[in-house]
């Protein structure tokens, strides 16, 4: 059932324009400024929170604005997938800009970091509700812009040359992106993602273009070989820029090689042939190159890093089944890895605003002088190795589940593999944290490690509260919503 509400736009059009008003009022009045981003971020989340009843009752959303970028318009649809990745975004955005609030306290440019702030969680939720390929394309493209403002805020040499290779990554994907949405509309004659499948039959072209879509979405989703730019542009941005990187900019990527999947080519025409194969194959090579490299990095945040490669792997590789039930652990994965990558990079940041502590070697102890900002990455970490009851477990046995489903038993020997990886990665952090030696000098250090703020501490707490309570609370809408849509998609 189709209904038509303003919701979509409301909750698209809020953090937009008042990213604008936060830059004019932030460069003269900073407090006020900050006030103004907090209050856009929470009421971004308003009308997404007055969905849901609609939402769980199985009610798609849509809102067309013909007038605006003509002729194609601009069109907002809500079905249980969009909710669920407009749900994660706002949510875990509106913690980020909490949190954010006190860790840029005497920064630069603090006007223009929350504007741009704005104006991605504008874009986010743009793509996670575009009715069609051509608004898709046009706020992804949005967020590929803003995003790199985030990357480039601290105007370092390093941030700048990080900035670079993100923005030639980007705009080869949003050529290769664009040729695939006209390519589309030649082949197809619309761009609704109304339908499971608009692209009538296989042909040389619709391969071209399915290749196509996979190079501009898998780029921002950072799948190999197009993982280049992240390991860089993420450790180098703040670390509120960072979570929100990691947690869910690089889902617009995994969102959108979904609706290509099952709303460009339908799980018939898709799953017929060899073309899923491409995207498991990279998907395998990102868990394995993801999860190793991270295991050789000093630096935390580089190691966060590279971890997200490998965990982005999980995901897309359980996109490229032909199974309803690895499906819904990739959407799930995509909620529980928001949760918590999100934590674990605003944990990172804590520590070093607080100790000067960056590399992994001087953890050591940091968990007794911090201890609910290291119990708060503990809940995280567990959650990205996949132990029960953490969400991460739930994902991976959809995942794993999907795989037998699909007749691809081995998957889940990769599956297990990269998951040692990541207890080789994110473990040892934990162990020292706590257990290890206190440091016998300290004059690397800021101050003898107090724990942060509470604006800055009530969002981790929240976000790893989470990474467990989904897997446990009754009714998780997440896991039903996720469940709904992936057996509507056809697929076995």
């Amino acid at each position: 059932m189709t209904e038509i509400s303003l919701l979509p736009l409301a909750a698209v059009s809020t953090p937009t324009l008042s990213s604008v008003l936060v830059y004019a009022v932030g460069k003269r009045a900073l407090g006020l400024g900050r006030m103004l981003t907090v209050l856009a971020s929470a009421l971004s989340l308003l009308p997404i929170a007055l969905m849901y009843p609609m939402a769980a009752r199985g009610v798609v959303l849509e809102v067309a604005l013909p007038s605006l970028l003509p002729p194609l318009g601009v069109m907002f649809r809500v079905d249980g997938l969009g909710y669920l990745f407009s749900a994660m975004t706002s949510g875990v955005w509106c913690l980020v800009t909490i949190y954010a609030i006190s860790y840029m306290k005497g920064a630069l440019n603090q006007a223009r970091f929350f504007a741009a702030l704005l104006q991605t969680l504008g874009a986010c939720l743009g793509v996670a509700m575009a009715g069609d390929l051509f608004t898709l394309f046009v706020f992804f493209e949005v967020l590929s812009l803003a995003a790199y403002v985030l990357i480039v805020h601290d105007q370092t040499q390093e941030a700048m040359r990080a900035g670079f290779k993100y923005l030639v990554m980007s705009v080869t994907g949003s050529l290769s992106l664009f040729f695939a949405v006209v390519s589309t509309y030649d082949v197809s004659g619309t761009l609704s993602l109304a339908t499971r499948g608009i692209i009538p039959e296989k042909s040389g072209l619709t391969l071209t273009i399915f290749i196509a879509f996979l190079v501009g979405f898998g780029m921002k989703a950072g799948v190999f070989p197009l993982h280049v730019w992240l390991p860089d542009a993420h450790p180098i941005a703040p670390a509120p820029a960072s979570a929100l990187l990691s947690g869910i900019m690089i889902k617009a990527g995994a969102y959108g090689i979904i609706r290509v999947f099952h709303n460009v080519y339908g799980a018939q025409l898709v799953t017929a042939g060899w073309w899923p194969s491409l995207l498991l194959w990279a998907s395998g090579a990102s868990m394995v190159l993801g999860s190793g490299v991270a295991i050789l990095q000093s630096d935390l945040k580089r190691r966060l890093a590279y971890s997200s490669i490998g965990q982005m792997g999980y995901i897309l590789a359980g996109v490229s089944l032909a199974s309803s039930h690895a499906l819904a652990g990739s959407i799930f994965h995509v909620f529980g890895h928001a949760l918590a990558k999100s934590c674990l990079f605003l944990c990172a940041g804590l520590v070093a605003s607080k100790t000067g502590i960056k590399d992994v070697e001087a953890m050591a102890g940091v968990g007794r002088r911090m201890p609910v900002t290291m119990i708060a990455f503990t809940a995280a970490a567990l959650s990205m190795v996949g132990i029960p009851p953490f969400n991460g477990f739930v994902s991976k046995w959809w995942l794993s589940l999907g795989a037998v489903q699909a007749g691809v038993p081995l998957l889940l020997g990769l599956y297990l593999a990269c998951s040692m990886m990541a207890c080789l990665y994110i473990l040892p952090v934990v162990v020292s944290a706590f257990f290890g030696p206190e440091p016998r000098d300290r004059t690397a250090e800021r101050t003898c490690g107090a724990e942060a703020p509470l604006g800055m501490l009530i969002p981790v707490a929240v976000l790893a509260t989470g990474t467990v309570l989904f897997s446990l609370a009754p009714g998780n809408f997440a896991l039903v919503l996720s469940r709904v849509w992936a057996e509507g998609a056809g697929l076995r």
